[in-house]
């Protein structure tokens, strides 16, 4: 009966979802690269970015760093020209963007070494 019991508990604890969601936010593997997805449109440039600069400031796990990051992303955020609202999520590792043509959509941090100025298509104001 314990061993039923430890087996079922232990089972329970393996179950448990880890709360590091940025390793599974941030991760680029099956998604369209950042450099192709950035030529789809002008929108879509300015959308990488937002991730790229989301990813730029990456200052650790605590609620502060993350605070940070998302902030100095937004203020970047609203530097770029069509940029209507954005939306922070903290806890989340992303942005809400809406554009002018009133498409919205996540910016997720885009960790490729690339500086979010040098993104084709994107020109601050």
């Amino acid at each position: 009966m314990r061993y039923l019991l430890a087996a079922s508990a232990l089972g329970a604890i393996a179950a448990c979802r880890p709360y590091n969601l940025q390793s599974t936010t941030a991760g680029q593997d099956g998604l369209i690269p950042a450099e192709q997805f950035a030529r789809y449109g002008t929108e879509q440039a300015k959308l990488v970015a937002i991730g790229r600069s989301l990813a730029q400031w990456d200052g650790g796990t605590t609620a502060e760093a993350r605070a940070t990051q998302v902030t100095k992303a937004m203020e970047y955020a609203k530097t770029i020209p069509g940029v209507v609202t954005v939306v922070p999520d903290t806890l989340g590792y992303r942005l809400t963007v809406t554009f002018a043509s009133g498409w919205r959509a996540a910016a997720l941090p885009i960790d490729d070494g690339i500086a979010p100025e040098a993104t084709p298509g994107v020109a601050a104001k």
